[in-house]
């Protein structure tokens, strides 16, 4: 089971980014080409014929997957960025994380209203970064579809927090 395989390799970093934080860093997965293939699938087995219409990933981790994910089913990829990042017409969203405050954005002509969006990104916390996301997709016209996690960390609630705009939420490995 995908979930086993990604949690035999996850690695707990202390204090990291701060005091009290237990990271759960994924790149140890990166490192396993096997491993990463195994993910991409399941990914592309468990979204295929859905109906998206386009996937975002939230910089920087999020584009990992989310890009290999969205060529493997044919699909454009979304690129929701840092503050700063983005050379076109953009809009922005400012949000608070578990540990400090972010502002993200979108081109203006990313998402469409026909749009049924798959937002992805490595890991659910709090759903900050989901939400400030979800609400892009929302401001450019589109339907927030589905959210997907590697990690989720369901301690700190973030799916309900996602609720709001779907129930299509889906964390393959939850501690």
């Amino acid at each position: 089971m995908i979930e086993q395989k990604i949690k035999a390799v996850i690695r707990d970093v202390p204090n990291f980014p701060k005091e009290g934080i237990v990271f759960k860093d994924i790149t140890p997965i990166m490192m396993d080409s096997i491993l990463s293939n195994d993910v991409l699938n399941y990914l592309v087995d468990l979204y295929k014929d859905k109906g998206f219409t386009k996937i975002a990933g939230i910089e920087s981790r999020g584009f990992l997957f989310g890009y290999p994910l969205a060529m493997r089913l044919g699909l454009p990829f979304v690129l929701i960025r840092k503050k700063g990042k983005l050379p076109y017409n953009k809009i922005s969203y400012s949000y608070d994380l578990e540990y400090g405050s972010a502002t993200i954005e979108v081109h203006t002509d990313a998402i469409t209203a026909e749009d049924h969006v798959l937002i992805h990104d490595d890991l659910l916390a709090t759903g900050g970064s989901a939400s400030a996301a979800a609400e892009l997709v929302l401001q450019c016209g589109g339907k927030v579809a589905g959210f997907n996690f590697l990690v989720g960390l369901t301690f700190l609630n973030g799916n309900e927090k996602l609720e709001k705009y779907t129930n299509n939420i889906v964390n393959l490995a939850r501690y």
